[in-house]
């Protein structure tokens, strides 16, 4: 379905054409005075110096062939050149009609459908998750679910670190407190024990216990090394060792990205790259793009128009160890092998962004991914707290996502108990859905890159800019639509009819934005726009709830308008925030 946008543009470029003018000087764009008009076109503007006229005279001879449009109501030529339009109210009616008849509400399935594996999570096996682990779960998913619901095939991969030292370290402490496992007994021959060793609890103390012991004592430093080198190299107790960490780890995570509502399709993580470590070193040295440099294997990736310094990309350093860099390039191997992606997204922390430039140049260089195959990097900013500095516990540590979680899920508990027709199952619900919203929105409504104040007062307020004053307003609109069910009738036999007042036309006109949108949000990869997109609808839903006696209208055709209204408002704002990746409950 084409947008509304595209539709008026349309309109335009037959008018500039009949009017005498080429039709490139025809684009609409939405209104930056919207107390003047709805859309504008400045081409007059630009077309003056191509013609050598006024730009006025242009706008006036563009708005004289307008004449008659369906599309428009009111189109006025004004000094020194602007085309201000204000649509036809029928004309909106006609497009929400047709809108809502679609399941995507008018968003077109692409020409191509692209297969997408977006690599977020990142978490690290046997460590919990901590808010440092917020931003990539959050902005991935909500990225994902744009991307399948304009209609590419995509693959969500959580991509833990599961492989190197930190392995090493634990098995090491293990080996300190239970020597007598058969892990450790080189004779032993049997069947390992199918029950890990250590809990979920245990195995979070371990880690940080070997890492400090290991910095302080040499000796347990080189014996962790040893034990990371042996359990990459095929060590059988090792490798029993490490699939108990994974079971145990990986059915951790699945249930704290279960609390957030993120779901991934793949859990691989860098171990899965390693067999194709080998060859692809081979081919790199084979093939010329990797050479010797003080010991250590590397690939140049500068390019004669880079205004910085740009490191070669390192894929072995001169022990013969891998990198980071090896195991990224050895993962985009299997990738293509796997599924032949047509673009790979990553979202990691933006201090990683040299990371990425060096191993995309190296990817493409190398031929490791075919030509056309897009990646993407979306480097993510800061969570502060209110002084600024990054979000830390009261007592200076980071802070564990659960308890994030749950501080966020009791404040709005309180705040919805208030409300004493609720019962206490229902109330806690209630408060695990919107206090989902107000973690997600509260990161996802700012730009990706950029730094943002983590403030869980602001965030879990029903007022402003926030995700429980978006739930607030669907819950709001629910509530309306099954007041009018109980007499008998459903909105899908409603008829949408012609605004006839300036706060129902508005509303109409933001719920027309939704494919031009969403399309946007895909484009640029940005939730960010999705969220700005449904405060607005909100704000206009709720300007017009204030102004419009909605139920108690008399005219019942006026009123089934009404309720056409609110129900295609309903689906547009529930599809944002299932792309988003929350919802609505049915009481708040």
């Amino acid at each position: 379905m084409k947008k509304l946008v595209d539709l008026l543009t349309g309109e335009l470029e037959a008018a500039f054409e009949k009017a005498g003018y080429d039709s490139q000087y025809a684009r609409v764009t939405l209104s930056n005075r919207p107390d003047l008009c709805e859309y504008q076109c400045n081409g007059a503007m630009a077309a003056a110096k191509a013609y050598k006229k006024a730009p006025i005279m242009i706008a006036n001879d563009v708005v004289a062939a307008l004449e008659g449009s369906p599309c428009i109501e009111k189109v006025d030529a004004v000094n020194p050149g602007f085309i201000n339009i204000i649509l036809d109210a029928d004309f909106v009616a006609s497009y929400l009609k047709h809108m809502n008849e679609e399941e995507k509400l008018g968003v077109d399935t692409p020409e191509k459908v692209k297969t997408v594996v977006v690599d977020y999570g990142g978490a690290n096996v046997a460590k919990p998750l901590h808010v440092g682990h917020l931003r990539s779960a959050v902005i991935g998913e909500s990225i994902k679910r744009i991307s399948k619901y304009v209609g590419h095939k995509v693959i969500g991969d959580v991509h833990l670190g599961d492989w190197g030292y930190q392995m090493g370290l634990i098995i090491t402490e293990l080996k300190k407190r239970k020597p007598e496992l058969p892990y450790y007994d080189e004779s032993f021959e049997g069947e390992y024990p199918e029950e890990a060793p250590f809990t979920i609890g245990e195995l979070e103390e371990i880690y940080p216990t070997a890492s400090a012991y290991a910095k302080e004592h040499e000796d347990y430093k080189e014996e962790a090394l040893q034990a990371t080198y042996l359990l990459q190299n095929g060590h059988r107790g090792y490798t029993a060792i490490w699939k108990h960490i994974m079971n145990v780890s990986v059915a951790d995570l699945k249930k704290n990205y279960g609390a957030l509502n993120v779901e991934f399709d793949l859990w691989k993580g860098e171990a899965d790259a390693q067999p194709y470590i080998p060859d692809m070193v081979e081919y790199l040295k084979k093939e010329g793009y990797a050479y010797e440099d003080q010991g250590a294997l590397v690939v140049d990736v500068k390019e004669e128009t880079d205004t910085k310094e740009i490191p070669p990309c390192m894929i072995l350093k001169s022990d013969g160890a891998a990198l980071y860099p090896t195991t990224d390039l050895a993962t985009l191997v299997e990738r293509e092998k796997l599924y032949e992606p047509d673009q790979v997204i990553y979202i990691t922390d933006k201090r990683q962004e040299l990371h990425f430039v060096q191993v995309f140049r190296c990817a493409k260089k190398a031929k490791i991914v075919r030509g056309e195959t897009e990646l993407k990097h979306i480097g993510f900013g800061t969570m502060n707290g209110k002084d600024g500095k990054p979000f830390k516990t009261r007592d200076g540590g980071v802070m564990r996502l659960e308890y994030l979680i749950s501080d966020i899920n009791e404040k709005m508990y309180e705040k919805i108990a208030e409300n004493r027709t609720v019962e206490e199952a229902e109330a806690k619900q209630t408060a695990k859905k919107v206090g989902l919203a107000a973690l997600k929105y509260g990161d996802l409504s700012n730009q990706a890159a950029k730094d943002y104040v983590f403030d869980i007062d602001r965030f879990i307020s029903f007022e402003g800019n926030t995700g429980p004053y978006i739930l607030y307003t669907i819950v709001r609109i629910k509530s309306i639509l099954a007041k009018y069910a109980e007499t008998g009738k459903t909105a899908e036999a409603c008829e949408f009819m012609k605004a006839e007042s300036a706060s129902a036309k508005a509303l109409m006109l933001e719920a027309a934005k939704f494919n031009s949108v969403i399309e946007g949000a895909y484009e640029e990869l940005a939730p960010h726009k999705i969220c700005a997109y449904i405060y607005d609808l909100s704000n206009a839903f709720n300007r017009f709830y204030h102004e419009t006696k909605i139920l108690s209208e008399e005219n019942e055709d006026r009123k089934a308008g009404f309720i056409a209204l609110l129900s295609i408002t309903k689906r547009v704002l529930e599809a944002c925030i299932d792309m988003l990746g929350f919802e609505a409950p049915e009481r708040m």
